[in-house]
């Protein structure tokens, strides 16, 4: 069912996404106890501390992207870990809502973050999200947690129960792409 209830894309900034976890991909820091390193070669500093949370293993993925539903009717969640998405051939759109008191998505809280190529959000535990594309398929990068996906998995292709995600539907809501956004795709 298609809803006129319009979720409009903003852009990705620390502040913007503070109350779903935090931005990747910021310039580098002027210092400020912040451990970094500058040389005419090369240039490295602390971004994010990534938590899986209690006895989780940190795994990277490789996410190819494809849906350019303009719909959004589901979100899913990770109750343990954080989760990491960084776009690596192109842009994402990332929805994200925080978790009501009852673990329910809390919709008033719904937003939608266009994520350019070579920058990247990462989640809080129980933040829900899904992602869309603009354009053609995108591989991200996604660092999360090991038996997160294995349980992920086992629930998407068996009829298993899921115990470290939660996927749910919510009544449809319509993403405004900008039109630079689509003819940049």
């Amino acid at each position: 069912m298609t809803s006129n209830t319009q979720l409009e894309i903003h852009d990705l900034s620390p502040d913007a996404f503070n109350a779903y976890g935090w931005m990747l991909g910021k310039p580098m820091p002027d210092g400020n106890g912040v451990p970094l390193y500058t040389h005419p070669a090369t240039d490295f500093w602390h971004e994010h501390q990534f938590n899986t949370g209690a006895g989780g293993d940190a795994e990277l993925l490789w996410v190819n992207y494809r849906s350019q539903s303009l719909e959004v009717a589901s979100l899913e969640k990770h109750l343990l870990t954080q989760q990491a998405i960084v776009p690596l051939t192109g842009s994402i759109i990332q929805i994200v809502a925080r978790s009501a008191a009852d673990g329910t998505p809390d919709l008033s809280t719904l937003a939608a973050f266009h994520v350019a190529q070579g920058q990247g959000v990462c989640m809080r535990p129980g933040c829900w999200h899904a992602t869309r594309v603009a354009g053609d398929e995108v591989t991200c990068m996604m660092l999360t947690r090991r038996s997160t996906t294995v349980d992920l998995i086992q629930h998407l292709t068996t009829d298993a129960n899921a115990t470290e995600s939660a996927i749910t539907a919510i009544p449809a809501r319509q993403l405004e792409v900008p039109q630079d956004l689509l003819q940049s795709a």
